[in-house]
């Protein structure tokens, strides 16, 4: 997982904040090397490894508001998802009992000015996540896309949305917001148009070794067999070797393959997206 800082006339703007109180403290330590304050902090999302370090940032930078727009600001107070419960339950998570919660919420779409500078955002719900947000800096061509983009990483799919995800993905493609270099939630930058593409292909690519799982001709019909569910994650394991995982969730994999297996039985191929056929 990444966090991110610019360079702002009156301080850094940060971006995410990790998942445990260690990383975060881990990442303040280089930002005191700098020698300059936070002057506020955005969440792009709200899944635990971003938003799980807010505390010792707000800590150390009290004045510094936290930033996340509507949909993102009601999605962490719910979790409607059980995501901050299931977190803490894993062995040595690390993550923290109670949440440091965001103090400027915004309108989808808004234009920031942020110490000094302006920052462009958009919504990109119902698709990596239930909802998101991606930072776009008009002056560096910087953008900030969570972890809509990931670059060579096993991305999390557990909510459902990969056809959204894929046409999310072509609404950012077209939008002046992909031409810049992408500072992604897990993975190095790399130009935008670059991890867009790789996004889409690697989650393309598994929607189609799940689809036959559930066909009405497979052997469980629209349930997924043990064997089905072995096989698609070996072909993913070879098809893209050294991807780590972006969860901490020891069967990411298997997880992935059951709510895509669910998304693609419940909705047919009738009226889909080109993009995700």
């Amino acid at each position: 997982m990444n966090t991110y800082w610019m360079q702002a006339p009156e301080g850094l703007v940060l971006v995410d904040t990790l998942r445990t109180p260690t990383d975060a403290r881990q990442a303040l330590a280089r930002i005191r090397a700098t020698g300059r304050p936070v002057a506020a902090i955005l969440l792009t999302h709200v899944h635990p490894d971003h938003v799980g370090g807010a505390g010792v940032f707000h800590r150390a930078f009290p004045r510094a508001p936290i930033y996340a727009s509507e949909a993102s600001a009601e999605a962490m107070r719910e979790d409607a998802r059980g995501l901050y419960a299931l977190t803490r339950s894993l062995p040595g998570s690390g993550f923290p009992e109670k949440l440091t919660y965001p103090t400027r919420v915004f309108r989808a779409g808004a234009t920031l000015t942020i110490a000094g500078m302006t920052v462009r955002t958009i919504e990109f719900p119902d698709a990596e996540s239930d909802a998101a947000t991606v930072y776009y800096q008009p002056g560096s061509r910087s953008l900030f896309p969570g972890d809509l983009l990931g670059n060579r990483v096993t991305p999390a799919l557990l909510e459902g949305h990969s056809c959204g995800w894929l046409v999310q993905l072509d609404r950012l493609r077209t939008s002046s917001l992909g031409a810049g270099t992408a500072y992604p939630g897990h993975g190095a930058p790399a130009p935008a148009r670059d991890l867009i593409t790789r996004q889409q292909t690697y989650i393309k690519h598994f929607r189609g070794l799940v689809k036959p799982t559930v066909a009405k001709d497979s052997p469980a019909g629209p349930h997924v067999t043990d064997a089905e569910r072995r096989a698609v994650i070996a072909a993913m394991r070879r098809a893209y070797p050294g991807h780590p995982p972006v969860a901490s969730l020891p069967t990411l994999m298997e997880e992935n393959v059951k709510a895509v297996a669910a998304e693609i039985a419940s909705t047919g191929s009738a009226g889909l997206p080109r993009v995700c056929r």
